[in-house]
């Protein structure tokens, strides 16, 4: 049975309240594919009927279920390249420089998925930090299974084949029947939250470093401007932001200026000294 219009905008109100996730009509049969799994497993007959409980009093594990199901997790390993590229050849050589005291790095990888983004970061810092040095990746999601996945460390044959280079498979993971581990190494260098950004941050300190990287892309212009502010509070005066290529801060906050690093982009308050080798762009 198709999703009615009033259905479809009940849904479309409860996952821009929850998630700050905007649904524009004509997503109705994304909807009701993404839903009709979670109505299965609960055992209602129907879409129809999971929205029917959600109007009612729906638990929270039925909430969760489907804001789960309709957040998107695309996701690779060392996605789109530059950025990471960026961080090892421009960024670290900088952070190496003014952090030269402290020693430690700290990254917030927010809308995480299923783990690939932080998991990457990882690696390139344990490949390139030199002795002596430490790092904390805080990685967030909204997606509950999306977390569990993450902590998890298992990724199948296909997920792996997804940009990880055979070098660092090799190196960094271990084979566990038709899946792929991470490596306990790995795996301590990164912790895992639920995390809500459309609603207030819970403390999470000072980052030198922030991906939210393809995230903005589902928020309105207002949240986008929210979430920006918050995440303000959590850069260092000289640290970086960084956005997904289809994403910018400009119209939206002004506090932030983009700068070149690399071949890639990324952000910085305006007051800020830069944290490596940036300019203006």
């Amino acid at each position: 049975m198709q999703l009615s219009a009033s259905d479809f905008a009940f849904i479309a109100a409860f996952i821009k309240r929850e998630a700050a996730i905007v649904l524009a009509p004509g997503k109705e049969y994304l909807v009701q594919s993404r839903l009709a799994p979670v109505a299965r497993e609960g055992g209602m007959r129907g879409v129809n009927e999971l929205v029917y409980q959600l109007r009612q009093d729906p638990g929270p594990e039925l909430r969760q279920a489907v804001i789960d199901s309709l957040t998107t997790n695309e996701t690779s390993w060392f996605r789109d390249g530059e950025p990471f590229s960026a961080l090892s050849q421009t960024i670290l050589p900088g952070l190496l420089a003014s952090r030269s005291v402290a020693k430690h790095l700290r990254i917030w990888s927010a809308g995480c998925a299923s783990g690939q983004e932080p998991y990457s970061l990882a690696i390139l810092l344990r490949d390139f930090l030199p002795a002596g040095w430490t790092f904390e990746i805080i990685a967030t999601d909204i997606s509950a299974e999306m977390i569990r996945k993450a902590e998890a460390g298992l990724f199948t044959q296909v997920e792996v084949n997804r940009g990880l280079p055979a070098a660092m498979l090799v190196h960094h993971f271990e084979r566990v029947g038709a899946h792929w581990s991470v490596s306990e190494e790995l795996r301590r260098s990164v912790t895992f939250q639920r995390l809500n950004l459309a609603a207030p941050l819970p403390p999470l300190g000072l980052f030198d470093l922030v991906f939210l990287r393809n995230v903005l892309i589902y928020f309105d212009v207002e949240t986008k401007a929210e979430v920006l502010h918050r995440v303000t509070g959590t850069l260092r005066p000289d640290g970086l932001l960084f956005l997904g290529s289809a994403e910018t801060t400009i119209g939206i906050d002004e506090g932030f200026e983009r700068v070149a690093v690399g071949r890639a982009a990324a952000y910085r308050m305006r007051t800020a000294v830069p944290a490596g080798a940036a300019g203006r762009v």
